[in-house]
């Protein structure tokens, strides 16, 4: 969400020469917009199509006198230009006559039945597998990829206004999107070079990358984060193309046709090769689907050109525009790999005209394949270093030799700019502005450190009453081999400091040998998941609500000391060794009680546990991106599976430690894309104690007393109502991402998002457990005969950042003062 955020609240403040442009409005005799008609200019491929309500722009680097205007049931219409420029053209098409004995006319809805256009698509999907790299037994290209942000739609009025009073000089050379006619001030760019190898037999696949270079605010984690998580490959002879978390139904795959209408439009040759134009667009509104046309070529039937824009009113949030366009070369005369691949994003609040936002570009060419050239499976597995500084340091040879697309004068001018923007001081404001709010820590240039996190600063629970927190980390760059954080907090209810230290050191880069530890004293709300904390900077939202539903007063004085080894000597497969001592006792004793019988104490109860720990864990997660290669990366997206294996020894003796036990736990997490369906995301936790403790070292199945909604917790569950030594958890939650809502004429241009969830936990105690923990003043009640369970109905993307969840209880209702229905909620900005 911050990044998402940071990028929302930079929007708000915010030369190549093309020989023939165009713009403006198709309309039929009644002045209504013609959607969807064909925009060419003429005795070329170069074009586009109108949007929803008409609208079209076009430009090309080449010189063009006329323009060709056509849409099936329509006559077509020639224009001739009058000059290179010609903006808020009004074209009119009119009705074709019927001068042959029968005329087909394609008006809305297209038949599935004899449609030439389908026809040709299913001779497509027969022969995908014979074109491209997956042809060949192994491959190899060159890849150069540019990544670029933009503030666009500036007029006068921006120009003029007291946010870029003393910047003027940043709009002195304005270029113009090609594809919507805006102009647009680029603000940062990323270039790479990489050479990337496959081999279809052994389906394995490597990408070194050789060359990376920045500007703009390349330095901030959590915007470049943001940046390479919103564009990842992908291929349009799939059924379903994802960008933005959400699964976009493509026009070539064999579930358009019940998405897509489509037209055969026309014929010609291109590249000497005969091509088929098919327009399409989508059946219904609302759904995440794009317009556009492709040509498909003869004999080989493979896509020689796809033009794909996002229907305007397709669910989703903050994007205005999305524009893709790939293109393909034929090599040996039949296969057609793919040469240039462009998207274009507008990101917007609004989806008006004439809003103002953000244009993010990439550009893809690839260049140089080579085939059948045999490479043994080492070869594949072994990686070189994306972090190595001369993949960073490359000089102006190295990228006047590696862009397989040279830069135009606003690109190579980014670096200038930024240079100079960086020394003016409104500017530094507006940046620092962001990058607050993007990783929620504010930089000290001078001391190389960070305050923050500014989104932990004020809280409030039963025994602090009002609480402030205050923190600060050591920082010289996002690749840091060490790092330092520390913070401390007060409560004015029990007029007590609490404060938390943490450190780390990278001992080395290749493997991910990372050396942690840290203390922390402080107040924490234990339950809340299912394994011990040992986070000693962290604290949950459990704790800290503003609002809660019963009593919320079962919270824990916590006193933890760890000591953490973390290697990852194979890409994301991590261990980890470490150990921690802990000192519970209740923060409020009145109402609650971690009390157990201790027959070494001269009451024969003792109510503080003191337990020294060792704790050894395997984590896997496959197919996770990340970027930096410090002590600290960042996640590029969190759509990747989590399989955590955890064991836990507690050592009776040592430190004056109280308890000998074993813990073993499992968690499996699982996100699944299910296409036009939505997304479903799976979890998994079981676990099992060995020996006998008392109530502070079981196993709570986490409720919830707050009225946030919070993923893998049961929200109609008291704290420590149900609390085990051995347990089982399901939680399944689905978005269907307004598919739907979509369907509901009434509330379809809402763009709400429907989610559902079940989850359901089982569990049980041994007798001896409950006997050791009998002077404690809460009941120890374990869901063995039965698993609890509950489920939910949810409305997403209410005014676009609310959620609100109705969660029911199915079962225990007979449970003193169980709640059987409840509102949870939560605030976020998503795509």
């Amino acid at each position: 969400m911050q990044k998402i955020l940071s990028y929302l609240f930079f929007i708000c403040f915010i030369t190549a020469y093309a020989q023939t442009k165009v713009g403006g409005m198709v309309v039929d005799e009644f002045g209504e917009g013609v959607p969807f008609a064909n925009i060419l200019f003429k005795d070329s491929s170069e074009g586009t199509i109108t949007n929803d309500n008409g609208r079209f722009y076009l430009e090309s680097d080449n010189t063009f006198e006329i323009l060709v205007v056509s849409y099936v049931g329509y006559d077509t219409k020639e224009i001739v230009l009058p000059k290179k420029v010609n903006y808020n053209m009004e074209i009119v098409l009119v009705e074709a006559a019927q001068q042959l004995n029968e005329v087909v006319v394609y008006t809305g809805k297209q038949s599935k039945k004899n449609n030439p256009a389908i026809e040709i698509l299913k001779k497509v999907w027969a022969k995908k597998r014979e074109n491209g790299v997956y042809k060949y037994n192994s491959y190899e290209y060159d890849k150069y990829e540019k990544v670029e942000f933009d503030l666009n739609t500036i007029d006068s009025s921006l120009i003029k206004s007291k946010m870029f009073r003393g910047l003027e000089f940043m709009f002195d050379d304005l270029d113009t999107s090609r594809i919507t006619g805006k102009t647009y001030l680029p603000m940062f760019l990323n270039e790479v070079f990489s050479k990337v190898y496959g081999d279809n037999k052994q389906n394995l696949k490597k990408e070194d990358v050789l060359g990376n270079k920045s500007s703009g605010f390349a330095g901030n984690q959590a915007i470049t984060a943001f940046v390479e998580d919103l564009y990842s490959d992908y291929d349009i002879y799939n059924n379903y193309l994802k960008f933005y978390d959400k699964s976009f139904t493509s026009p070539i795959s064999k579930t358009g046709v019940d998405t897509y209408n489509y037209v055969l439009a026309d014929s010609t040759f291109i590249d000497n090769k005969w091509c088929y134009n098919i327009i399409y667009y989508p059946r219904r509104k609302n759904e995440l689907t794009f317009k556009g046309d492709f040509w498909i070529a003869d004999t080989s039937f493979a896509v020689k050109k796809i033009n794909m824009e996002v229907t305007k009113s397709a669910n989703i949030n903050w994007v205005k525009d999305i524009y893709i366009e790939q293109d393909f070369d034929v090599v040996s005369d039949s296969v057609f790999l793919l040469k240039r691949d462009y998207m274009l994003t507008d990101f917007a609040f609004s989806k008006k005209e004439d809003s103002r936002g953000v244009y993010g570009k990439r550009t893809t060419v690839y260049d140089h394949y080579n085939f059948n050239l045999d490479r043994p499976e080492a070869f594949y597995k072994s990686e070189s270093d994306p972090y190595d500084p001369r993949v960073f340091d490359r000089d102006s040879v190295f990228w006047k030799n590696a862009r397989l697309e040279q830069l135009n004068d606003d690109e190579e001018g980014i670096f200038q700019l930024l240079d100079t923007l960086k020394t003016v001081p409104k500017f530094r404001t507006y940046y620092d502005v962001v990058s607050i709010l993007g990783s929620g820590y504010v930089e000290i240039d001078k001391w190389n450190v960070d305050i923050g996190d500014v989104y932990s600063t004020f809280g409030f629970n039963d025994a602090e009453g009002i609480r402030v927190r205050g923190g600060a980390r050591t920082y010289f760059g996002q690749n840091d081999p060490w790092r330092v954080e520390a913070y401390t907090a007060y409560g004015f209810e029990d007029k007590k400091f609490k404060y938390g230290i943490s450190g780390k050191v990278l001992l080395d880069r290749k493997n991910r040998i990372i050396l942690s530890g840290g203390n922390r004293r402080d107040i924490e709300q234990l339950g809340l998941s299912l394994t011990s904390t040992t986070d000693v900077l962290g604290r949950s939202i459990a704790s800290s609500s503003l609002v809660s539903v019963g009593s919320n007063n079962r919270l824990t004085n916590i006193n933890l000391s760890v000591l953490n080894l973390e290697i990852e000597p194979v890409k994301n497969l991590r261990f980890n060794v470490g150990t921690s001592f802990r000192t519970l006792s209740s923060a409020l004793p009145e109402a609650f009680s971690l009390a157990y019988v201790d027959p070494s104490s001269e009451t024969g109860i003792s109510s503080e546990i003191k337990q020294f720990d060792i704790n050894t864990s395997i984590i896997f997660t496959p197919g996770r991106r990340t970027i930096g290669y410090g002590v600290e990366r960042s996640d590029i997206d969190d759509d990747i599976s989590t399989i955590v294996l955890n064991y836990t020894k507690g050592s009776k003796g040592f430190l004056e430690s109280d308890f000998d036990y074993e813990r073993l736990q499992f968690s499996y997490t699982q996100p699944w894309q299910l296409g036009g369906f939505g997304r479903l995301l799976t979890s998994v936790e079981l676990g099992k104690t060995f020996g006998e403790v008392p109530l502070g070292l079981l196993s709570v199945i986490p409720g919830n007393q707050t009225l946030f909604t919070i993923y893998n917790t049961f929200p109609n569950l008291d704290f420590y109502e149900f609390v085990t030594d051995t347990y089982a958890t399901v939680h399944l939650e689905h978005n269907f991402n307004g598919r739907i809502f979509s369907r509901i004429p009434v509330i379809r241009n809402w763009n709400l998002r429907e989610i559902v969830g079940v989850r359901a936990a089982w569990g049980s105690i041994s007798d001896e457990n409950i006997a050791l923990s009998s002077p404690t003043n809460i009941p120890l009640i374990a869901p063995n005969n039965t698993p609890y369970w509950e489920y939910s109905f949810g409305v997403g993307n209410i005014f676009k950042i609310f959620r609100l969840d109705f969660n029911f209880r199915g079962n225990y209702l007979d449970a003193p003062n169980a709640r059987s229905f409840g509102i949870t909620g939560s605030f976020g900005f998503n795509f």
